[in-house]
């Protein structure tokens, strides 16, 4: 799967030391004293990391401890924010930065709508008592001199979930939230942390007796193939084989299942929204309720894999791996129907792996090829039209106008004009992570290699078209469906 010098920032790779010991605890003992050793493991001192001091280094550690171990159970948002690690960004929004000249025209004071700029010894003063942070100042000044500053976790929120309390701290509107886990990339103090369930994942491991009580099956997502950074996908996956998993499933099999479900849905329907996305769902069901009737009553590639697999094997449990904060929310639904037991990330994946001592670079390779070319571009934006176009050409499927919506804003932008009745499209591609799911939050790495890396992966699967997948799906379920 690659190592630890992989990770884009310190942050990940915080939360991969903690991950990793974790997990060596779980199976070769010292779980009970999780709390007190690892952070003093990780952060030995005399001399902090990366804290003002060894023991704030070590307090924030022991949360993260906490989330690495599920969190907060009583609260249904998969992602949280570590108060104490939450202490660093800027609290006044505007900044008066040296470029203020203290020029006589005094521009910025004069367009404040709430008289919060002075002119103390030639320099503007901004009162936060008075300030409401609309920005006018910064506009008016010459000089650029005045920075609207906003916190990384509030600027990387497009929907607006997160707040500053009156003690500083980030917290996280539920009811606004889609979980997308935007802020967990974007925090550079690693305070927004998404829950793990890598305890769960081993004890249902561990309880599968080596997969003779029943068969725990992983269901990859294909955005994996760019997490591959010293082994090829084949060592990945005899890798997560050794982890003791019975087999390894591409999500790509889901996708071409879902593929064809959604072309046959549109030609009933004529107009709606993909459902692929947890959090592209989750957004329309929070803030466009009346169009949640166009969203695709098909289930996401992941719930489809998990499905087949548990109607073949009705005794298996599934654990799926991808780069999304928000499936660690979808799996619970009960529209899911349970198909999928566990949730494990690409981040938890690399810790897990290296905390039972596999190499993946010196394993040999396994056969993956599940799923077609269609099912594996579905983890970049615009695979899914590009599916769906290819479907409609075979089919002679006539009318089908697609739009696909790459990140939040160019999805609200579109829903917005279906909402209005303006839109010229009738299928409506959704994601909210730009990019796609190659540049999920909880991705090893992320930038423009990743849809390099799923455009090959794509080009070598062994079917170039959904044909077999759909034969397997029906010949699966018989009569049944």
């Amino acid at each position: 799967m690659g190592n630890k010098k992989v990770f884009d920032t310190s942050v990940q790779l915080m939360k991969y030391n903690v991950l990793r010991e974790l997990v060596r605890r779980a199976y070769e003992g010292g779980l009970e004293n999780a709390y007190i050793e690892i952070p003093k493991i990780i952060s030995p001192g005399p001399k902090p990391l990366l804290r003002c001091c060894v023991y704030k280094e070590r307090a924030i550690l022991q949360e993260r401890i906490r989330m690495a171990s599920g969190g907060d159970k009583t609260n249904p948002n998969v992602i949280e924010v570590i108060d104490i690690a939450c202490d660093e960004c800027p609290t006044n929004a505007i900044y008066v930065s040296p470029a203020c000249r203290g020029c006589l025209a005094h521009s910025c004071q004069e367009v404040c709508p709430k008289d919060a700029i002075t002119i103390v010894n030639r320099r503007a003063t901004i009162d936060p008592e008075k300030c409401v942070e609309c920005g006018r100042c910064t506009q008016a000044c010459s000089y650029g001199a005045l920075i609207k500053q906003v916190r990384p976790c509030m600027q990387s929120c497009k929907v607006k979930a997160i707040s500053i309390n009156e003690n500083k701290k980030a917290v996280i509107d539920n009811n606004k939230c889609i979980m997308c886990g935007a802020c967990v990339l974007a925090c550079p103090f690693g305070a927004m942390v998404d829950k793990s369930f890598v305890l769960d994942i081993v004890k249902l491991l561990q309880e599968s007796e080596n997969n003779t009580k029943y068969k725990v099956y992983a269901v990859i997502a294909p955005a994996i193939v760019s997490q591959c950074r010293d082994g090829r996908i084949g060592q990945v996956v005899t890798a997560i084989k050794k982890l003791g998993f019975h087999e390894v499933v591409e999500a790509a099999l889901g996708a071409d299942i879902t593929l064809w479900k959604e072309g046959n849905e549109w030609m009933e329907r004529k107009l709606m929204t993909t459902s692929c996305c947890p959090s592209f769902v989750r957004y329309i069901n929070l803030n466009h309720p009346e169009l949640v009737k166009y969203i695709s009553h098909t289930v996401s590639p992941m719930i489809e894999t998990a499905r087949l697999i548990k109607h073949t094997d009705p005794t298996a449990k599934c654990v799926f791996i991808g780069p999304c904060a928000a499936k660690k929310m979808e799996y619970t639904l009960e529209k899911t129907g349970g198909a999928i037991d566990l949730v494990m990330s690409f981040e938890e994946l690399q810790a897990f792996v290296d905390a039972r001592g596999i190499d993946t670079a010196t394993q040999e390779d396994s056969v993956l090829n599940n799923g077609s070319f269609y099912g594996r571009i579905f983890a970049k934006s615009g695979g899914i039209v590009q599916g769906l176009l290819d479907l409609a050409k075979r089919e002679g499927i006539e009318g089908l106008r697609p739009v696909v919506m790459n990140g939040l804003e160019q999805c609200r932008a579109n829903l917005l004009k279906l909402k209005m009745g303006k839109s010229d499209n009738n299928f409506f591609e959704g994601m909210i992570c730009e990019g796609g799911c190659l540049n999920g939050p909880l991705c090893i790495t992320h930038g423009p290699r990743n849809v390099v890396d799923v455009d090959k992966y794509g080009n070598e699967a062994h079917e170039k078209s959904i044909d077999n997948s759909v034969r397997l799906y029906k010949m699966r379920y018989g009569e049944e469906e």
